[in-house]
């Protein structure tokens, strides 16, 4: 089968609407790391889940892949274009489903400005009626079901990941910073 580059979607532009930040993506080395099995426990929230499992371990920075597991209420969001302007995406309204089944998903843990934990998660999920869905989970809405909620977490000793504005995209974004620094 051949296309023609004819019939083929013009590739998407994402320009963010502050200043060119000529630093896209922000590094640091760690010396070392852990990694970690996690059992997420039925009735707590994602959120409460992630972080006690991990500040059990002196964790507070971590990224994870989420495996599996029920959930027995779920609220999540989606992304859609900012219709003001000041920023290319924000968050739809939260939309809550009842019971699902998790499939798969990403999270990381960070601390906001002033220290306290934040887990931001992605994740794709089915619901009874045998729909796949998607998106932004909002973490302390949502419970973990029956059957605990898998994952597998990294952590890099020395790196904390902090929420800080971003002048280039307008938005408050988890950046690595080396642990002790808090900018």
């Amino acid at each position: 089968m051949s296309y023609r580059m004819a019939s083929l979607p013009r590739p998407r532009t994402l320009a963010h609407p502050g200043p060119f930040g000529a630093v896209r993506i922000e590094t640091l080395c760690a010396g070392s790391g852990r990694h970690y099995r996690l059992s997420l426990p039925p009735g707590r929230s994602l959120f409460d889940a992630i972080v006690e499992a991990l500040a059990g371990v002196g964790v507070h920075s971590a990224s994870m892949t989420l495996l599996d597991g029920d959930l027995s209420a779920l609220s999540f969001c989606l992304a859609r274009p900012d219709a003001t302007g000041r920023v290319v995406a924000t968050y739809s309204a939260p939309e809550a489903v009842g019971p699902a089944r998790f499939i798969f998903g990403n999270a990381t843990l960070g601390r906001s400005p002033d220290g306290a934990p934040v887990v931001h998660c992605h994740a794709v999920f089915s619901t009874p009626e045998g729909g796949v869905r998607g998106g932004h989970l909002l973490t302390e809405r949502t419970i973990v079901g029956a059957a605990p909620v898998k994952a597998v977490a990294t952590a890099l000793d020395g790196i904390d990941l902090r929420i800080t504005y971003d002048e280039e995209t307008r938005m408050q974004l988890l950046k690595p910073r080396s642990e002790g620094r808090h900018a």
